[in-house]
């Protein structure tokens, strides 16, 4: 064999292991890919879920955030803590359910009727005389709803329906309410979108004598609308008013 013969031989041979080396490291890259494939599939996996459940918190917090934001910008003022007396006084929109005479009681009614509670008070009335049974029914009316339960002839009487009478106590006029006026709502004295405090409790405002106090103070005008002293009370609806007396007291 000449020396140019083997020359070509070892270059020839040397290119060959190149070739299968270099196919062998590519067929091992080859396999360790497969085998990493798996692993890499997981860990992009649980990424992505990482990502998507911390976008979601964001975007529940940044939810929660501005709903937070709206409930303090939309919150009411607290209500004050001292004002006029008679905002001591528990005075609402009511409207009778039904009304029928007390068995025991000649003078007296019985009435169902709602003032904004999740049930209708019970509540008696000296109307027999004033009032037909058949206009007492589905009235609306005004309630002082904060006064202690009495006991009206083995029936407790939860409230109070305010009327106006004249000094002889010989006709009496239930106070109304205007059209509109929801059930449950408290009535104003004068400006009705000025802050009320919150009424006095049962107890309190006996104890204090609030109501004996203030009641003189309720009438009616010539327009018949029924005041304290010159303050017209007020409804969401507008005024409350008696169907005729005039300058009469309330109670």
């Amino acid at each position: 064999m000449s020396a140019t013969t083997r020359a070509s031989f070892v270059l020839l041979r040397s290119f060959s292991r190149a070739q299968h080396s270099k196919s062998s490291s590519f067929r091992s890259v080859q396999v360790q890919q497969g085998k990493l494939a798996p692993k890499v599939s997981t860990v992009l996996n649980f990424t992505q879920n990482q990502a998507q459940r911390c976008a979601v918190r964001s975007r529940r917090s940044l939810v929660c955030k501005a709903e937070a934001e709206d409930a303090t910008a939309e919150a009411p003022p607290p209500p004050p803590t001292e004002g006029p007396d008679y905002d001591r006084l528990d005075i609402r929109v009511g409207k009778i359910l039904k009304a029928w005479k007390h068995p025991d009681a000649d003078g007296l009614y019985v009435e169902e009727v709602e003032v904004g509670e999740e049930e209708p008070r019970t509540i008696c009335s000296g109307l027999v005389n004033f009032v037909p049974e058949e206009e007492m029914q589905e009235r609306s009316v005004i309630v002082l709803c904060n006064l202690k339960p009495r006991n009206m002839r083995g029936i407790k009487s939860n409230g109070m329906l305010l009327c106006a009478s004249d000094e002889a106590h010989e006709n009496v006029e239930m106070l109304t309410p205007p059209e509109g006026a929801v059930p449950g709502e408290r009535v104003k004295f004068g400006d009705y979108s000025q802050p009320q405090m919150l009424p006095d409790t049962p107890n309190r405002l006996q104890k204090k004598k609030v109501w004996e106090g203030q009641q003189p103070g309720l009438n009616t005008s010539e327009e018949m609308i029924v005041r304290f002293e010159d303050k017209e009370m007020m409804t969401s609806a507008g005024v409350v008013t008696v169907a005729s007396l005039k300058s009469a007291g309330v109670s």
